[in-house]
């Protein structure tokens, strides 16, 4: 297409073109002008999209001329720096998505990912670089951002903003904070446990409840002690009914261990449903991801406390029952368990010594009645 030729106007330096456009014909207004000895000609707008006159494209070229303005060109080039630094800053934000990407096989990654999107994205920390970060931040982010959650909860949050700076320094991608991020100590040395009644209660609910999955989920955690994530994630091959064992793939300890299967344990899952590979999945045949509103269907049902926690405190059961009971010790209770420390299973100690100690008591009385007997 040749050039249109270019209409001068009353104002020096100042000259349009005329375009069609949807509203009919437009003029577009150019400026010609002077920097540094070097001639620019640029666009100043258009008549009907950018409001643009003869004398508003002439108090454009005006201060350009003086300098007040920026030229197009400058302020491309402006743009692109800013683009580009911008490209070159390592946010939180930033650094956890590619954090994200090199750790596609990460354990607890959907809780990271809950984390992150719930706790961390929303506040100012997601785009700053670590560098840029101070205590204030962290202070506010736990006073503000992190109020009313579990001290639980904070330390997970925290613990994840860390590991996505480590990350980062160790890819040499960013600074690391400035200042040491302490992380606070949280007792989780609280086992949760049943009263005989309250048990009985859950039992019968479960035994006649009409959601089979969620049932049978709960039913795995009491009469094998396996983790939420170890119960959502069995498959049926892990099973040998033959020789009865359960393979848990990539348990928190990371290798992958076998427990006992054993009679109660058999009896649920030979009366489960086959639907796909998975042991326990929803009306499409998927694992599921997520049981909290199933079991806490279950556990209102039954009149459980608020604060039971359904599969995490059905664990601490099976682990209490099997430690109170004074015929596990605790190097058989940390395999069943599969607790690659044996510290963690030490929190069960107590209950196994009050066993023992019982059992010491009941010797001495045995031993005191045979003593009075032979002094008659």
């Amino acid at each position: 297409m040749p050039a249109r030729s270019r209409v001068k106007t009353k104002y020096a330096g100042v000259t349009y073109i005329e375009v069609e456009g949807p509203g009919g014909t437009e003029k577009v207004y150019y400026i010609r002008y002077r920097r540094n000895g070097k001639l620019i000609e640029e666009k100043a707008g258009r008549q009907f999209r950018d409001d643009m006159t003869p004398a508003r494209a002439a108090g454009i070229r005006t201060r350009r001329i003086e300098g007040r303005d920026a030229s197009n060109a400058e302020r491309r080039t402006a743009a692109r720096a800013v683009k580009e630094a911008e490209a070159a800053r390592w946010t939180i934000k930033r650094l956890w998505e590619s954090y994200l990407d090199s750790k596609l096989d990460l354990k607890g990654r959907a809780s990271d990912v809950s984390r992150f999107k719930k706790y961390l994205e929303p506040t100012p920390l997601a785009d700053k670089e670590p560098q840029e970060i101070a205590p204030f931040d962290v202070d506010r982010l736990v006073r503000k951002d992190l109020k009313g959650l579990s001290a639980q909860t904070q330390k997970h949050v925290l613990a994840l903003l860390r590991r996505i700076v480590l990350y980062g320094v160790r890819k040499q991608l960013c600074l690391g904070f400035p200042f040491m991020l302490e992380i606070p100590t949280v007792d989780n040395t609280v086992t949760e446990s049943l009263s005989p009644d309250q048990l009985s209660a859950l039992l019968r609910v479960l035994e006649t409840s009409k959601d089979t999955q969620g049932a049978h989920i709960m039913l795995m955690a009491i009469y094998t002690g396996m983790r939420r994530g170890e119960l959502l994630k069995l498959r049926w091959p892990d099973i040998d009914f033959e020789r009865e064992f359960i393979t848990i793939r990539n348990p928190k300890g990371k290798r992958s261990q076998t427990i006992p299967l054993n009679a109660s344990a058999r009896g649920i899952l030979e009366a489960h449903p086959r639907i796909s590979d998975y042991v326990f999945v929803s009306r499409n045949g998927r694992p599921f991801s997520d049981v909290r509103k199933r079991v806490n269907v279950l556990k209102k049902a039954a009149g459980l406390p608020d604060d039971f926690r359904p599969l995490h405190g059905l664990r601490h059961q099976f682990a209490s029952m099997l430690a109170s009971s004074g015929q596990v010790d605790m190097y058989v209770l940390q395999k069943l368990l599969t607790h690659k420390s044996a510290v963690t299973t030490q929190r069960y100690a107590h209950l196994r010594d009050e066993a023992l100690r019982q059992a010491s008591d009941l010797a001495g009385e045995i031993i005191g009645r045979v003593r009075e007997s032979a002094k008659k």
